[in-house]
């Protein structure tokens, strides 16, 4: 596939400082880059744009720390969608530390570069990139036939040219990654261990496969091992929300509650402008009991959004989870007066003031149970109790 040349081509600059999109542009129209530009605060910004009709992005060149959606994973989403996934993308860095090259390659980044740099600089990098593009050496055509072949439901073909770009290059970890997802999708497990353990042999920051191997061990029931890999992959790289959230909802299974409120607050360090994705967190953390980390999620996303009045209740029982009833019953019984039939709100006053030894305020509360649900046995136990 060959691209238009630098001159001709839309180019869309996603950085969430301004001065700093203005920067770019004056730099690529310098050195005459550049039919057309568009412009993006963040990720998310970005793909709503490149969702517009009538706008074709030729080359986009993203920051990759901002809020709502980092470059990472506006570049994961680019690379999941057919229609986008081949448009050149360059990373853009403040730091280029371990973790952050292992995100960035995980999503098969095309080449990224650090603040600050010169016109030069990004002159270099654009048109290397160009032509590693209209270039492709015979390692990266195989992948790309490998590609082709798995979307036409050749797996056995895509198997066979991801083994060959594997001997051309046994010094890169992607053809191994891409077999061991070949066979995967066969349903042959053995074998696709075998190639995500080669990968990481090859390459031990190749975070997608320690991923890979921590699922196949989880599948074939071999916990200690799946965390042991889900764990390696957090370590390299902790910004990947999705993966956080696999991993601490395994740890919680395992009865590990301390660990999994440890992943759950370095995601949250990464992700903290979601507030969505905090609620989830939230739900994740009252389930299993850590209910602190519950309340102050919750708390953050209704300062956030005051209309989520809904929030109340939850923030009430995860502080009477967390072992604070004082407080959990002033905020529910707030809650409370929003509603006049939310049996588990009651209940849970009901009990909460049963276990404070104050008796009179509990029978008010499962009273209120018992006139919605009269045959509701743990209201009438408390009741009975109380009298």
């Amino acid at each position: 596939m060959k691209l238009k040349a630098p001159k001709d081509m839309v180019f869309l600059v996603v950085d969430d400082i301004d001065n700093m999109r203005r920067s770019v542009k004056a730099m690529l129209k310098l050195v005459h880059f550049g039919k057309e530009f568009y412009e993006a605060a963040n990720g998310r910004d970005a793909w709503k744009l490149l969702q517009t009709e009538n706008i074709v992005i030729d080359f986009i060149i993203c920051d990759y720390n901002m809020p709502y959606m980092s470059g990472t994973e506006l570049l994961g989403l680019i690379r999941a969608t057919k229609k986008w996934r081949d448009i050149p993308f360059l990373m853009v860095t403040a730091e280029a530390n371990m973790d952050i090259v292992a995100e960035a390659a995980e999503h098969d980044v095309d080449a990224y570069m650090t603040k600050p740099f010169v016109t030069a600089t990004l002159e270099q990098k654009v048109m290397e990139l160009l032509g590693q593009i209209n270039n492709p050496s015979l390692f990266n055509q195989l992948l790309l036939q490998a590609r082709t072949l798995e979307e036409k439901g050749d797996l056995d073909g895509a198997i066979a040219k991801a083994t060959e770009a594997a001997k051309l290059n046994d010094r890169s970890s992607k053809p191994y990654r891409e077999l061991g997802k070949l066979f995967g999708k066969k349903g042959d497990l053995k074998k696709a261990q075998l190639c995500f353990e080669k990968a990481v042999e090859i390459n031990r920051l190749d975070v997608s496969s320690y991923h890979a191997l921590g699922q196949i061990y989880y599948r074939l029931g071999k916990m200690e091992m799946a965390m042991e890999n889900f764990n390696r992959a957090m370590e390299i790289s902790p910004r990947h929300a999705d993966r956080a959230m696999n991993f601490a909802k395994l740890l919680i299974k395992k009865n590990q509650l301390p660990e999994a409120e440890k992943v759950l607050r370095l995601v949250l360090k990464s992700k903290g402008n979601d507030i969505d994705f905090k609620e989830d967190i939230a739900e994740t953390c009252i389930g299993c009991g850590l209910g602190e980390l519950a309340v102050k999620c919750y708390r953050e996303v209704l300062k956030a959004d005051p209309e989520r009045i809904y929030l109340n209740k939850k923030i009430g029982m995860a502080l009477y989870t967390a072992g604070d009833p004082n407080e959990a019953v002033k905020v529910m019984e707030k809650a409370a007066e929003k509603s006049s039939d939310d049996l588990e709100l009651f209940l849970t006053l009901g009990k909460a003031y049963f276990n404070m030894k104050q008796l009179v305020r509990a029978d008010q509360w499962v009273s209120k149970v018992l006139r919605i649900d009269p045959k509701h046995k743990e209201a009438r136990a408390i009741l009975d109790k109380c009298l």
